[in-house]
């Protein structure tokens, strides 16, 4: 079974919203899924997303793979969970 993390469509019509999900990569993409990692919502301004990088990197490392918008989605909550060494003068 071949895992992937992509986004799940909901939300109403004009108004998207996805789920990022680990899924077979064989189940359509609003069917069946395997857990729930975090959300997006494009329409939102600023920081439009939440991920559990702890789960997203769980799959990762166990060989999912993550279609090109997850995977950025990853980064940026990546870049942003990561602390930022501050000098103090």
């Amino acid at each position: 079974m071949a895992v992937s993390l992509r986004l799940r469509r909901q939300g109403a019509k004009n108004r998207p919203y996805y789920k990022i999900v680990a899924a077979d990569s064989r189940c359509p993409r609003d069917g069946k899924f395997i857990e729930i990692i975090g959300s997006y919502d494009p329409v939102a301004t600023g920081i439009n997303y939440q991920v559990d990088i702890e789960r997203a990197d769980y799959w990762l490392n166990v060989g999912a793979q993550a279609s090109e918008t997850v995977a950025s989605i990853i980064k940026k909550a990546k870049k942003q969970a990561s602390p930022v060494d501050v000098v103090t003068a």
